[in-house]
C-alpha cells in the first residue's frame, strides 16, 4: 500500500490505469472482431439486424462495464421516422401473445413501449407475428428471433470454441467469448437506434445548472437516444451516444475529471469491487463522474487531483450508502434499485475506509 500522495498516484496511474488501458484495448478487439463476424453472418440471414462495426476501443455499440464483462448493442434497421406515441392504452398479453384479464404493468421511467407505428416507415418484417403483437413490437419476441439466430451463427461462422452461449433467467441474449488473456462475457442487444431527436420526458439539462455549457447540450441532444430490446415488454431508453459526447473534450480547460473517472474506475476494479461481474460497473461510476461535473462546473473545482478525486469518492460513497444513485438524464431513475443490498453494503464499507485512509495498493486485492 501507498500513501496518496502524487507520486503515489503517478506511479499507480502507470502501474495499474495505463496497463489496464492497453489489455482493454486489445481484448475489445479481439471480442470485436468475433461479434464482427458473427453479427455480419447474423444480418446476412435476417436483414433486420445490422452487422456491428469494428472501430476499436471507441465503437459506440460497445460499452466496457468491466474488463470482463462487455455490453454491445446490435442496431435493428428496417424503421425509421420515429415520432412519440400521443395516447397511452393498457395492454392484454403476454410477451408470447397469449391473452389476458388483467393488463400488463406500465414501463418505468427508463422504459417505454413501442408501436410499429411509430415510425412513418418500417418494412414489413417488422409487421410480421415472430416480432410483433396487437400493433406492438415486443422486446421477448425480438430477442427469441435473435437468440436463434446468434446460435445458428456461431455455429455457421465456426465460432464454437470462442463463443458459447450463456443460459440465465432472462430473455436477454449473453454470450461468453474466449480471448487469448481471459473470457469475456458480452451482452448483446438488439436496439433501435433514434438519432437527431430527444424524448419529451426527459427534461434535461435541469434549470440553473453551468455545466456542461449551452452548446454542448445542443450537441448531446442532436445525438438522439437508443431503445434496447432488454425486457420482456418494454423498451429500454439509452443514451450512449450522449454520455459519450459528454465524455468528448471534459478536460478542455485543463482540469482533472478523465483522471478522476480512471483512478476511481482502476480502484473500483482492484479494491472496491473485484468480482468479474460487479455489483458497480463503469456506468455507474460515469453517472457519479456527470453528477460530480454539474455540482461542480467550474474549472478551479478541477485542478487539484486530491481535491477533485476524493470529492468523486464521497458521492460514491453516499450512493451506495443509501443505495440510490439517479440516472444523470432521468434523474427519478434509482440504478441501484435492483442491486443485492448486502453487497452494496460491503462496496459502502469499503469505500468508507478509503475515505478514512486513502491509500493506493500496489497489487490488485482478493
Amino acid at each position: 500500500m501507498k500513501s496518496f500522495t502524487e507520486e503515489a498516484v503517478e506511479q499507480y496511474i502507470q502501474n495499474k490505469v495505463d496497463l489496464r488501458h492497453r489489455i482493454v484495448s486489445k481484448t475489445v478487439a479481439e471480442v470485436q472482431q468475433i461479434i464482427q463476424q458473427l453479427t455480419t453472418d447474423i444480418s446476412n440471414k435476417d436483414a433486420r439486424f445490422q452487422a456491428i462495426s469494428n472501430s476499436g476501443i471507441h465503437n459506440q455499440n460497445m460499452k466496457v462495464l468491466t474488463p470482463s464483462y462487455f455490453l454491445i448493442t446490435v442496431p435493428l434497421l428496417g424503421l425509421s421516422g420515429y415520432k412519440e406515441s400521443q395516447v397511452r392504452h393498457w395492454r392484454y398479453y403476454t410477451a408470447h401473445g397469449a391473452k389476458l384479464l388483467s393488463p400488463v404493468r406500465d414501463p418505468e421511467e427508463l422504459q417505454q413501449w413501442l408501436e410499429v407505428e411509430q415510425f412513418s416507415k418500417s418494412i414489413q418484417q417488422w409487421h410480421e407475428t415472430d416480432v410483433n403483437i396487437e400493433g406492438d413490437l415486443v422486446p421477448a419476441k425480438i430477442l427469441t428471433v435473435f437468440r436463434e439466430l446468434v446460435e445458428k451463427s456461431i455455429t455457421s461462422c465456426k465460432l464454437t470454441d470462442k463463443v458459447s452461449i450463456l443460459e440465465g433467467f432472462s430473455s436477454v441474449v449473453r454470450v461468453a467469448v474466449e480471448t487469448p488473456a481471459y473470457q469475456v462475457e458480452v451482452e448483446l442487444v438488439p436496439t433501435i437506434e433514434i438519432p437527431t431527436c430527444w424524448p419529451r420526458k426527459i427534461k434535461w439539462p435541469r434549470c440553473f445548472r453551468h455545466w456542461p455549457c449551452q452548446d454542448k447540450v445542443q450537441c448531446v441532444k442532436s445525438f438522439g437516444f437508443d431503445l434496447l430490446a432488454s425486457s420482456n415488454y418494454h423498451w429500454q431508453l439509452s443514451f450512449s451516444r450522449a454520455e459519450h459526447i459528454l465524455m468528448e473534450g471534459l478536460d478542455e480547460d485543463g482540469g482533472c475529471r478523465m483522471l478522476c473517472y480512471r483512478v476511481m474506475r482502476q480502484l473500483k476494479e482492484d479494491v472496491w469491487c473485484v468480482r468479474s461481474k460487479p455489483i458497480l460497473t463503469s456506468f455507474h461510476l460515469q453517472m457519479v463522474l456527470f453528477w460530480t461535473c454539474e455540482k461542480y462546473p467550474h474549472s478551479k473545482d478541477w485542478r487539484c487531483f486530491h481535491t477533485a478525486f476524493l470529492r468523486m469518492v464521497r458521492k460514491l460513497h453516499k450512493c451506495v450508502s443509501q443505495r440510490f444513485l439517479k440516472h444523470y438524464f432521468i434523474r427519478d431513475t434509482n440504478l441501484l434499485k435492483y442491486a443485492n443490498t448486502n453487497d452494496l453494503d460491503v462496496v459502502a464499507g469499503k469505500l468508507a475506509v478509503f475515505l478514512e485512509n486513502p491509500i493506493l495498493p500496489l497489487e490488485c486485492e482478493e
